[in-house]
């Protein structure tokens, strides 16, 4: 038998880290509706992580500029001095924390800095532990890493956000990690200092156990909802704990792929290493356009966020008034996580009962032609979630029609 014959016969096998991951359940619900969409149904999609506003002019200008300049070869391996500059500069401005420049890493999007974070620490049965719902990357992350995830539900009654009691009952010899995102895609809970203090307390009792924090959505928070992070709040945590940032949503950047961090040097140093070997640096025009983006105008930031809020007030509203539903106002990000108890049991009219909330949304979407995302994707159910990054005209429609398909189950 040949060499060709025999791999033939034995097929294509994945390695085992991946071969119970699957690709992103919000990537299969924007396929299905795009989908739709193009065989010409009136679909509105409600799934994007994603702001509907485009990058700041000067921002682009920047990136123009660079260009020009000729700054399009490879850059320092993970991040330029001037945006590690002006990484440090944002960290000190507006939250307080000192970093050197070896403590400041930069990568291809925020999720590469977690993986990252992932690859250099977390060796074979290390336990992370990961309150949900979560951002359906972080489990997947760590079990690539062949690490453990440790899921720890966080409901409605607690604000969707983790107690001392329960991370202090997560925690296990094996425990490498603790996984936050404040606030939190998908729920849009938000941890403020007193939220904080009772988890920090807990983890200066572990030292064996680090901390990374997500705060993507730092400046997406409403009803002067005062944001923290915990380096700032607890000093004796900072040399163990990654903070994690990035220009994707604040700056409405998601394409330029720019994730920052700062944390203690010997991590930042050992996530290099990992970054070395997968893409080396980041554009070294994204780089020079987030260098626009830290330490250029804010202002606009203040009018993005107010537009999101009365998104927010919007839908939280439509969801609350139709019965069999019951959505938490969200303190930040721009996302809704709505309970959906109320509807399981119920028959659509073609006669099929809906028993999870994966069957719920299926039904918004082939009924009323509405793409949201079912909590089962992010850990808990049965809840879905809508993103509020689109228009209000969007929104108010998306709103009667799922009231309306709501309405027609018997």
């Amino acid at each position: 038998m040949t060499i060709n014959a025999t791999v033939k016969e034995a097929g294509f096998r994945p390695a085992s880290r991946i071969s119970s991951i699957g690709v992103s359940e919000i990537l299969k619900i924007g396929a299905r509706a795009s989908a739709m969409k193009r065989e010409g149904k009136p679909v509105i999609i409600l799934g994007a992580g994603e702001p509907d506003f485009d990058t700041p002019d000067h921002v682009k200008e920047a990136a123009s500029q660079a260009i020009r300049r000729g700054e399009t070869k490879y850059t320092a391996l993970d991040g330029t001095p001037e945006l590690k500059q002006a990484i440090r500069e944002k960290f000190q401005r507006e939250n307080g924390i000192a970093y050197e420049l070896d403590e400041v890493t930069v990568a291809t999007g925020a999720k590469q800095i977690l993986f990252n974070a992932m690859a250099a620490t977390v060796d074979p049965g290390n336990e992370v532990i990961i309150p949900t719902p979560y951002w359906t990357s972080y489990s997947d992350i760590v079990q690539i890493c062949e690490g453990k995830p440790v899921l720890i539900a966080c409901d409605a009654s607690s604000g969707f956000r983790l107690t001392a009691e329960k991370l202090e009952a997560a925690i296990t010899p094996r425990t490498r990690w603790v996984l936050l995102n404040s606030p939190s895609n998908p729920s849009g809970a938000a941890y403020g200092a007193a939220d904080y203090r009772p988890l920090l307390d807990v983890l200066l009792k572990h030292p064996h156990v680090w901390l990374l924090v997500d705060d993507m959505y730092e400046h997406i928070v409403y009803d002067d909802f005062d944001f923290v992070t915990p380096a700032q709040l607890e000093p004796r945590l900072k040399e163990r704990t990654l903070t994690v940032n990035g220009v994707s949503k604040a700056y409405a950047m998601t394409g330029w792929r720019i994730g920052y961090a700062g944390g203690p040097r010997e991590l930042i140093k050992a996530m290099a290493v990992v970054q070395s070997q997968a893409t080396s640096c980041p554009s070294s025009v994204s780089q020079a356009a987030s260098v626009a983006a830290l330490t250029g105008p804010q202002e606009f930031l203040k009018e993005r966020r107010q537009s999101f809020q009365r998104r927010r007030d919007l839908v939280v509203a439509g969801l609350n008034a139709i019965e069999g539903l019951d959505c938490r106002v969200p303190e930040g990000a721009f996302y809704t996580f709505s309970g959906c108890k109320g509807m399981l049991g119920r028959v659509t009219p073609v006669g099929k009962r809906i028993e999870t909330d994966a069957d719920f949304c299926a039904y918004l979407l082939e009924d009323a032609h509405v793409a949201v995302v079912p909590g089962t994707a992010f850990g808990l159910s049965p809840f879905f979630r809508i993103s509020y990054a689109t228009s209000e005209g969007e929104l108010k429609e998306a709103l009667t029609r799922i009231a309306a398909a709501c309405a027609r189950l018997a």
